[in-house]
């Protein structure tokens, strides 16, 4: 197995694993606080990981639509979080930070033609 073959079958579980860890600690009412990295910080270092590991376990996928289905997983956040019983906040700024993350990542490896597309 050749190494971009393993880091490809290791993408999509990171994928997933990722996906539901944000998710997760997106809807707890109480989330651990990192003080020392602010909250828009910690959005795009969520959602630029996802595009990253996204763009490696689905190669195939396109990249806009890939930066799509994950800004609208970023605002549907933003919504659920505006459940009382969550003693979260629902704000916009949050979704606009996960998706700025999600386009320079995506961007950035449709210029390095990374990763390349099987045929």
């Amino acid at each position: 197995m050749t190494r971009r073959s393993r880091f490809a079958a290791l993408a999509a579980p990171a994928f997933w694993l990722c996906l539901v860890g944000a998710v997760t600690l997106a809807l707890i009412p109480h989330p651990p606080e990192l003080r020392e990295v602010g909250d828009k910080a910690q959005h795009m270092f969520a959602f630029g990981t996802l595009a990253f590991l996204g763009a490696f376990a689905f190669p195939q996928f396109p990249k806009p639509r890939m930066a799509e289905r994950l800004s609208f997983l970023g605002a549907l956040i933003e919504v659920m979080q505006s459940i009382p019983s969550l003693h979260r906040d629902c704000d916009i700024n949050d979704w606009i930070a996960d998706t700025i993350a999600i386009l320079v990542v995506l961007t950035l490896l449709h210029v390095l033609n990374w990763p390349r597309r099987r045929r």
